[in-house]
């Protein structure tokens, strides 16, 4: 039989295959790493004709060199402690964890923030090491980058001109040479955990951003004397935030009386506003197993009962959804040829008038 045949499996019988082969693949992962430091260990690269054990894995195992670097930092740390290899095995750690993680075991704590890390993501690590093992703030940096070297024949407008020119505001780079971030020669947009509720800000903008986040600091310097971006920008995000919230979800202090409408689909702003408060900003769908979706990007009003079966406009039949959830729903309620046509039909509105905005 063909092992990467899928048609023949009912939906149940494939989420328990891929979750036994998932399992299988833990186990040979945490295997794979104790092979890796010992052939390390044994220095046998060096009779199969490569440097390092790093060359080793790119030539001859043919991993890329982010999986290189991370599977050799978690065998050396799962040498070091064994403990390491049964987390890997059993699902507790994945392998950047342990990398994340390394630097920080000893002896007396090791037990301890295998424990603490169990089953969370990279984000979540990274907060969990902010906490016990604070760092001072960054210095903040304003400074122009140098256009890119282009690798294809550059386009004919001036790669130098203004509007090419881009601007960074990064804290000063560190560990940028850790398996987690091998790649730091270009600035990425990044938010990363420093110590408990501190956080270091990362990206790259262009000149016309450049010039707005000026035009903003000139017109805060009332509030923010210093000029200090992160007041600044703390300032920015909490107007964007009341006029984004007002315009999408109808936030407001002081509501009105509602706009007549015809519309069977028009939710009414004060229906939107406790929708809005009783889902948490979150996608309220629940799968059959009682978990609720984490997502809170994308979101979309959507009528529990649908619309064309009847549905109305009200709090108890309104629910926030994702936009993947909104479209698995309407799957389940009219079929997948409807909702392709209704995709294909948004499409073509998208190109008559100016884009919406997501929720």
């Amino acid at each position: 039989m063909d092992p990467f045949a899928t048609s023949h499996l009912s939906n149940r019988a494939l989420l328990h295959d891929l979750h036994t082969i998932d399992a299988q693949d833990r186990r040979t992962t945490a295997v794979l790493l104790s092979r890796i430091v010992e052939v390390e260990e044994r220095r046998l690269f060096l009779q199969e004709g490569y440097p390092s054990m790093y060359a080793y894995c790119i030539h001859e195992l043919h991993y890329c060199e982010g999986t290189a670097s991370r599977r050799i930092y978690a065998a050396r740390a799962a040498r070091r402690f064994p403990v390491l290899l049964d987390a890997v095995a059993d699902g507790r750690l994945h392998v950047t964890a342990v990398v994340m993680l390394s630097k920080y075991l000893t002896s007396g704590n090791v037990d301890e923030l295998v424990a603490a890390a169990t089953h969370k993501s990279k984000g979540e690590i990274e907060q969990l090491i902010a906490e016990r093992f604070p760092q001072l703030d960054l210095p903040t940096a304003l400074r122009p980058l140098a256009p890119p070297i282009p690798t294809m024949a550059p386009p004919q407008n001036d790669q130098h001109s203004p509007e090419n020119v881009h601007a960074a505001i990064l804290p000063v780079p560190t560990h940028q040479h850790s398996p987690e971030n091998v790649d730091s020669r270009a600035p990425r947009s990044e938010l990363k955990p420093l110590a408990p509720q501190r956080f270091a800000f990362q990206c790259t903008f262009d000149q016309e951003t450049h010039d707005l986040l000026q035009d903003v600091r000139a017109l805060m310097s009332h509030e923010v004397p210093t000029g200090e971006m992160a007041l600044v920008l703390k300032g920015a995000l909490k107007l964007a935030r009341a006029q984004l919230m007002k315009r999408k979800f109808a936030a407001t202090d002081r509501p009105g009386p509602g706009r007549p409408t015809t519309s069977a689909r028009h939710i009414p702003a004060a229906v939107k506003r406790k929708v809005w408060e009783r889902d948490g900003a979150q996608c309220a769908f629940v799968s059959d197993s009682g978990r609720r979706c984490q997502e809170r990007a994308l979101l979309e009003y959507d009528h529990a009962e649908p619309v064309a079966l009847g549905g109305q406009a009200t709090v108890e039949n309104v629910r926030l959804m994702c936009r993947a959830h909104n479209q698995h729903e309407a799957k389940r309620a009219f079929g997948l040829e409807f909702v392709e046509r209704k995709r294909a039909e948004a499409r073509r509105n998208r190109t008559a008038m100016p884009a919406r905005h997501p929720i």
